[in-house]
């Protein structure tokens, strides 16, 4: 007998991975070299290029051809409720200053949801060359290889990703809880994409993330991709992840992170 949520769940991942791809393609080939800032939003450096409003569009026109009845909520304004219980999550690209000044590290990121929980995350990565997906309860994938996290290094050697936000106030607050970390660890790398740096942890690549200020749609899929690849994430302390903090590492990482950071304060500005 057919597993229906198996069966949904591959259906989902059929059509994330393909709008990924088109979406992709489309950013990486039909960039304008001339590519400029369409407005902001929080502030002069939280920007919007022309490109991803186009790329949202391209997203979920596709995703009203294959799953009508879905839900959205994307990065760049889309929102419908949709009926099947169904909600795809969009981030049309995912570090967009990287994409505007032309740097690797930008994607397009895509989760499926129902009834809250996230079933598929696909990030896709064209300039990496790399697509990184993940459904529930069926493990993490880079291409075809399954990704898993690095076992916990002791502390003093974790490689750890994080990023800033956009408001002065919280960028100064960022900076001086990386302040208190640095001389704590191997060294702190700032990426840009925070669905990437989720990947990357899954993929040993970064040790552990973390990072305040996070909307669903920075984090929806990579999310998945990391706790597939066998990271723990969270907030604070029994909190899951969210915008307020988001914490993502292997298990005997994670707790000591978490509570250094509960202890510098992370969680708010």
């Amino acid at each position: 007998m057919t597993d229906p949520l198996k069966a949904l769940k591959g259906e989902l991942l059929g059509v994330a991975l393909e709008a990924a791809h088109r979406a992709g393609a489309f950013l990486r080939d039909g960039r304008p070299d001339d590519l400029g800032v369409a407005a902001t939003k929080s502030s002069a450096v939280d920007v919007v290029t022309e490109m991803d409003i186009a790329s949202e569009k391209l997203i979920t026109d596709f995703l009203a051809e294959r799953r009508p009845d879905d839900g959205v909520l994307g990065e760049e304004g889309a929102s419908l409720a949709g009926s099947s219980g169904v909600q795809w999550v969009v981030d049309p690209i995912d570090g967009t200053v990287n994409y505007l000044y032309g740097r690797p590290d930008w994607c397009v990121s895509i989760a499926a949801r129902k009834d809250g929980e996230t079933l598929v995350g696909v990030v896709h990565a064209p300039v990496r060359g790399e697509t990184y997906r993940a459904v529930l309860g069926e493990g993490a994938f880079v291409g075809d290889r399954p990704a898993r996290v690095r076992p916990a290094p002791p502390f003093g050697q974790a490689l750890v990703g994080t990023g800033f936000g956009y408001l002065t106030e919280r960028r100064v607050r960022q900076a001086e809880v990386t302040r208190h970390l640095v001389p704590k660890v191997r060294d702190i790398r700032r990426g840009g994409s925070a669905a990437i740096d989720l990947c990357d942890v899954a993929l040993g690549r970064l040790d552990a993330y973390y990072e305040r200020g996070l909307n669903p749609w920075d984090f929806a899929a990579g999310d998945l991709v990391a706790r597939e690849a066998g990271a723990l994430t969270g907030g604070r302390p029994g909190e899951p992840l969210s915008g307020e903090l988001a914490i993502a590492a292997p298990p005997g990482l994670f707790e000591p992170l978490q509570g250094l950071l509960e202890d510098l304060g992370a969680w708010h500005d």
